[in-house]
């Protein structure tokens, strides 16, 4: 089997991102739900997200590069290689924002890929393996859940028929809130990945506290759901004393901060 300790065939030595073209994008995209505390909220398959995902299609066209949407609304950017039958270098994020969302988060994963594929087109550099630049839908689970249903989906993580039958808080569900906004495509998508890279937004002051403008993840968060009752008992609110109490509100309150306490003994940030 051939192998390459390189997916460029050859690279002019003054290849850069163009860094401001980049900021100018991402300062646009940001206008599309733009809030007045200089943030931006935008749901998941609502008209603002279709701006959106429009706006990063018609810049990724522009390029020359191939534009397919799967049945989950994923949309993948595509620049052939000369091996295009090889698992794809991937890399994206998606578009949607919570309610409270800002400029970078997700937006600048997306458009630093199509960052990376521009000046390629421009000085026509050709890779052996393709590149893909992913952008998946309802990855903030804002609107609908699950959380990162797109990718999910992709991963293998929970069936496409279980992805488009969740509802929002107006019963809206998402088959048809695709194809309210005509992201609704028609073909499956899920394949083998050669690589996958997410550059985001740190959202935390590590780098910072560092002097760092750039840091590698180590780590991820994993969340886990439960639902607790605590029994207590019933007592007056005078004459029973503190220490016999078994109030349920303060039994319950215990648990509470072991979380804190178990971050404190571990070897983290």
């Amino acid at each position: 089997m051939q192998t390459h300790s390189s997916n460029v065939v050859s690279t002019p030595a003054d290849l850069r991102i163009d860094g401001a073209r980049l900021w100018d994008c991402l300062m646009q995209l940001a206008r599309i739900g733009a809030t007045d505390k200089r943030g931006v909220c935008r749901p998941a398959l609502t008209e603002l997200d279709r701006e959106a995902r429009d706006q990063f299609i018609a810049w990724t066209k522009e390029i020359g590069r191939t534009v397919s949407v799967d049945a989950i609304g994923n949309i993948f950017a595509r620049k052939t290689g000369l091996c295009d039958d090889l698992p794809p270098i991937m890399t994206g994020s998606h578009l949607d924002t919570q309610p409270t969302g800002g400029k970078f988060d997700g937006n600048y994963g997306v458009l630093a890929g199509l960052e990376v594929l521009r000046p390629l087109a421009e000085a026509n550099v050709q890779t052996i393996a393709p590149l893909e630049v992913a952008m998946w839908t309802n990855e903030e689970g804002s609107r609908f859940l699950s959380v990162m249903m797109g990718s999910g989906v992709f991963a293998g993580a929970f069936t496409l028929e279980h992805a488009l039958a969740q509802r929002d808080r107006d019963g809206v569900a998402v088959r048809h809130a695709l194809a309210a906004i005509g992201y609704a495509g028609e073909h499956r998508k899920s394949h083998a990945v050669g690589a996958y890279f997410e550059v985001h937004i740190e959202q935390g002051s590590v780098l910072e506290a560092h002097d760092k403008v750039i840091g590698v993840v180590q780590g991820a968060l994993g969340q886990r759901w439960y639902d607790l009752t605590v029994h207590g008992m019933e007592a007056h609110a005078g004459p029973m004393g503190a220490a016999p109490r078994r109030a349920a509100r303060r039994r319950g309150s215990d648990p509470c901060g072991e979380p804190y306490r178990t971050r404190s003994r571990a070897a983290w940030p």
